[in-house]
C-alpha cells in the first residue's frame, strides 16, 4: 500500500514537471536571449553593436567608430571631450592592435578607465560622457570617462551677498564644487559619497561629512532616505531637500539651501552633513534648526557687539514682518483703546474716504506688494529693478488719490515687507511673507485673539518639527544653555568653542576656550 501511494506522487510530481517544461518551452525563447543580453556584453562585434544601438535608442548624436578591425568605439557626441578622444584614445588604441582590454586599460593616458561585463552599466556610463571601446571576441568593455567640464565661471552668490568674506559661490558643475569644499577643508577625513538618484535622469548626488566628527547614525539616515527615494528624475537640490525632509507637508524648511561654499563648510565642521546635486548651484545643509536660519556667515566674521546687534535686529525684523499689519488690522476693527488720543485723528483722517473694512484694505495692499515683488523677480535685471520702484510709487500714490486704501497703512505694509528681505535665508523668507496672509485674516475676524491663536498655532507646529531627527527649535526647546551663546546673540569666539548639541557630533569642542594666552606669550 505505502509503495503504491509512493508510485503515485512519484508519477504526479513527474507529470507536473513535464507540463512545466512543455509550457517553458512554448514560450519565444528571443525573450530569454534579450533578458540575458541585458545582463552581460556580448563577446561578438555585430551582436554587440546592434545591442547598443537599440538599448539606446539609436539616437542621432550616437556615434559609433571602427578604429581597428576588432576595436569599435561608441560615444555621445556632445558629451565628450573631443580634443581628448583624438588626443588620448585613437592614437593609442591604433597603435595597439593586437591588446586585450585588460592591456589597453593600463596604455589608456587618461584619469578614469574601468572595465565591465554589464550591459545596462555600459549604457548608464555612455549617457554620462563615457566613451565605450570594444573587442571583438571578449564579453568587457573599457569605459573611458572623457566627459567634457563646461561650467559656468565662479561669481558672487546673488541671494546671500555679504560685504565681508568669501565672494565666490557654487556653480552647476558637481566637480567644481566638490573642488570648492576641498579648498576649505584639507583634510582626509572628509569624506565624499556618491549615489545616483532617478530611474531617467540617474542625477549623481554627493553626501559630505567629516568622519571624525559627524554622527554616523545621522549619516546612516541621511544615506538611507536618499537610496529609498523612487523618483524618475532629480533636477534640483531644493526638489531632494523637500523629499527626504522630516515633514514634507510643512511650510516650513528643514534643510538649508545655500550658494556659499564658506557656509557650507562652516556646517561641515560643525558636524553637519552636506549635500551637493550635480547640476544645481544651491547646496544642502543638514540638520538644521529655525534659528539658524536667521544667522548670516557674515556673522562670524564682524565683531560680536555688532553681529549680536544684527542678529536682533533681523529676529526683530520678521515679529514686525508677521505682526505689524494684523496688529494695524485689530486695533482699527476691534480694539481702538490701544492706538494713542494723538494718533485716533490722523488715522480717521486717512480712512475717511476709504470703503472697505481694514482686513480687506490690508489683503489688496498686501497682495499688491507680492505682485510686485514676483514680477520684479521674474523680468530681466534691469526692468524688474525699475517695475519694483516705479510700480510701488505709481500704484501707493493713486491708491490713496483714489481712496482705496490710506497713507499710514502703506507705510505699515511697505515696512513689513522690507523687513521680510533682512532674513538670510530665501526660503525662510518666501515663509514669513506668506504666514502674514492667515494672521491677517484671523486678526479681521477675532482682533488681538485671533492673532494670539495663530502665535500659538505656529508656536505648537514649530516645537512639533524637527530636522533630520533633531528639534527644530534647539537651543530653546528642548533648553540647551550652553547653545544659546551662539544663537540670538553671538557671544565672543572664545565663548563659542562648542560645535552645536542637535549635530549629535562625535567632538564638541572647535577649539579651547583660550586658544591664545597672553600671559604666557
Amino acid at each position: 500500500m505505502f509503495n503504491k501511494n509512493f508510485k503515485n506522487m512519484f508519477k504526479k510530481k513527474e507529470s507536473k514537471q513535464e507540463a512545466r517544461s512543455d509550457s517553458e518551452s512554448l514560450k519565444p525563447k528571443s525573450k530569454n536571449i534579450n533578458s540575458h543580453d541585458k545582463k552581460i556584453i556580448s563577446a561578438d562585434k555585430d551582436e554587440f553593436i546592434s545591442v547598443i544601438k537599440k538599448e539606446s535608442n539609436n539616437p542621432s548624436d550616437l556615434k559609433t567608430k571602427f578604429i581597428t578591425e576588432d576595436f569599435t568605439l561608441f560615444y555621445i557626441e556632445n558629451l565628450v571631450d573631443s580634443r581628448v578622444l583624438n588626443k588620448h584614445i585613437l592614437p593609442v588604441v591604433l597603435n595597439n592592435p593586437s591588446s586585450s582590454p585588460s592591456e589597453l586599460k593600463f596604455q589608456l593616458q587618461i584619469p578614469e578607465v574601468n572595465m565591465t561585463e554589464k550591459l545596462d552599466l555600459a549604457i548608464l556610463e555612455l549617457f554620462s560622457g563615457t566613451a565605450l571601446i570594444h573587442k571583438n571576441g571578449h564579453p568587457t568593455v573599457l569605459l573611458a570617462k572623457i566627459n567634457t567640464r563646461d561650467s559656468r565661471s565662479l561669481s558672487a552668490p546673488e541671494n546671500e551677498s555679504q560685504v565681508i568674506g568669501s565672494q565666490v559661490g557654487f556653480n552647476e558643475s558637481l566637480s567644481t564644487n566638490e573642488s570648492l569644499v576641498r579648498r576649505y577643508i584639507r583634510t582626509p577625513d572628509m569624506y565624499i559619497e556618491k549615489l545616483s538618484v532617478g530611474k531617467i535622469s540617474n542625477t549623481t548626488v554627493s553626501i559630505l561629512y567629516l568622519k571624525s566628527i559627524a554622527s554616523e547614525e545621522m549619516v546612516q539616515t541621511l544615506r538611507q532616505r536618499i537610496t529609498d527615494l523612487k523618483i524618475d528624475a532629480l533636477l534640483d537640490s531644493s526638489f531632494l531637500a523637500e523629499m527626504i525632509d522630516d515633514n514634507s507637508l510643512s511650510p516650513f524648511p528643514q534643510m538649508l539651501l545655500t550658494e556659499r561654499p564658506d557656509r557650507f563648510c562652516d556646517g561641515l565642521i560643525n558636524g553637519k552633513l552636506g549635500i551637493l546635486v550635480d547640476g544645481s548651484s544651491m547646496a544642502i545643509v543638514c540638520p538644521h534648526s529655525f534659528i539658524e536660519f536667521f544667522q548670516s556667515r557674515e556673522d562670524q566674521n564682524l565683531r560680536w557687539p555688532i553681529a549680536s546687534f544684527l542678529r536682533l535686529l533681523r529676529f526683530g525684523a520678521v515679529f514686525l514682518s508677521v505682526y505689524l499689519t494684523p496688529l494695524y488690522v485689530a486695533a482699527l476693527t476691534f480694539h481702538y483703546e490701544v492706538i494713542p488720543q494723538s494718533l485716533l485723528v490722523p488715522l480717521s483722517e486717512s480712512r475717511a474716504l476709504v470703503p472697505f473694512p481694514p482686513i480687506i484694505e490690508a489683503l489688496l495692499l498686501e497682495l499688491i506688494i507680492e505682485l510686485l515683488r514676483e514680477a520684479g523677480a521674474r523680468l530681466p535685471t534691469k526692468v524688474g529693478q525699475t517695475i519694483g520702484i516705479v510700480g510701488g510709487i505709481v500704484i501707493g500714490t493713486a491708491a490713496v488719490q483714489a481712496g482705496i486704501t490710506s497713507n499710514i497703512l502703506i507705510i505699515i505694509v511697505a515696512l513689513s515687507a522690507l523687513a521680510s528681505f533682512t532674513t538670510p535665508s530665501y526660503m525662510m523668507g518666501n515663509v514669513i511673507r506668506a504666514i502674514r496672509f492667515p494672521i491677517i485674516i484671523l486678526a479681521g475676524f477675532w482682533g488681538f485673539y485671533g492673532i494670539m491663536l495663530g502665535f500659538c498655532f505656529l508656536l505648537v507646529h514649530l516645537i512639533k518639527q524637527s530636522s533630520l531627527g533633531t528639534p527644530y527649535t534647539a537651543p530653546f526647546y528642548p533648553p540647551r544653555l550652553v547653545d544659546w551663546r551662539d544663537s540670538i546673540i553671538r557671544l565672543p569666539l572664545t565663548l563659542t568653542n562648542l560645535r552645536p548639541t542637535s549635530s549629535r557630533a562625535k567632538k564638541r569642542k572647535k577649539f579651547e576656550s583660550e586658544p591664545i594666552n597672553p600671559e604666557k606669550s
